[in-house]
């Protein structure tokens, strides 16, 4: 019974992240990118206040941790949120979310330069593997691109942007749990949009149409994929493990074709769902004789997922 509950916190929380881009494509309908992002830090950040309040899990936060989080809050959700919410105003759900599902594909290279870690060869085949993939999804032959290339490179900046993060958060988050962790960066990540929301947005804010789908779609972005999303996930790598709860996030795609499939009338020629499932194979390719980490990053991870 334990099981079934871990994994189907897993499951929901794979179906939560792959519906936050069709919400995402929703709410743009009546919202510009940086307010919608900017709504969506707010609320969630107010109902991970009052959960961590409500629990007795709220942590300060440390003077000296600070700078850190000032950096993770600019990687996500400043950059990456910029990437892919703009991204989706130029392509499909399904196309964004299978070149996001590559994040854990260039984790490694990072972590090669930046920290020392080894890399294999299943993370290289990995790599190219899922590359072949993306290009089946985007690319038709004779034809070209099926999306903008701005927008290719949006998502890929989305995609990066995440891969510094998770190097960053290796670094500072040891005394955390995931719900301060999640919480801090949103509030630090607000500050960051609000010059670019007076810039960008505030001019446009009265010729605004709020829809009553747009609202919903925000409202289930900022409750179900900015928080529950994140705590069922944290739950679950504390139980099982980082690797084995990655294998997890190939799904997303899936689910997000599915989705857009049925709720958006969005079809997939056979070619890319060939390339989702090339991009999949290369997911699990890369995770082939993966070693383990050693006992001191197992007790860092431990802590760093705990709700």
């Amino acid at each position: 019974m334990q099981s079934f509950k871990m994994y189907g916190a897993v499951v929901l929380a794979m179906v939560f992240w792959a519906f936050s881009f069709i919400w995402t494509q929703m709410a743009i309908e009546s919202f510009p990118p940086v307010t919608l992002v900017s709504l969506r830090l707010i609320l969630a950040s107010l109902i991970l206040y009052a959960y961590a309040r409500a629990t007795g899990k709220l942590q300060r936060l440390r003077r000296e941790d600070l700078r850190g989080f000032i950096l993770l809050a600019f990687f996500e959700p400043f950059l990456y949120y910029m990437g892919e919410t703009y991204a989706l105003t130029m392509m499909s759900p399904t196309l964004v979310s299978v070149i996001v599902a590559t994040i854990p594909l260039f984790a490694p290279l990072l972590a090669y330069f930046m920290l020392h870690e080894r890399i294999t060869k299943s993370n290289v085949a990995g790599i190219v593997v899922s590359i072949i993939g993306v290009l089946l999804v985007i690319y038709v032959p004779g034809t070209g691109m099926y999306a903008e290339i701005l927008g290719i490179v949006l998502v890929f900046v989305a995609v990066f942007s995440a891969v510094f993060y998770s190097t960053t958060l290796r670094r500072i988050s040891s005394h955390y749990t995931i719900t301060s962790i999640v919480l801090y960066q949103s509030l630090i990540g607000i500050l960051f949009f609000l010059p670019v929301f007076l810039v960008v947005d505030l001019p446009v804010v009265d010729t605004m149409q709020i829809t009553t789908k747009s609202l919903g779609a925000l409202l289930m972005l900022s409750l179900f994929a900015s928080v529950l999303a994140f705590v069922f996930f944290g739950g679950v790598v504390r139980k099982i493990g980082i690797a084995k709860s990655n294998v997890f996030v190939n799904l997303i795609p899936v689910f997000t074709a599915l989705f857009s499939w049925l709720l958006l009338d969005q079809y997939l020629t056979f070619t890319q769902w060939m390339g989702i499932l090339v991009v999949v194979l290369g997911l699990f390719v890369s995770q082939l004789n993966r070693r383990s980490f050693k006992s001191q990053k197992q007790e860092i991870i431990t802590k760093v997922t705990e709700y």
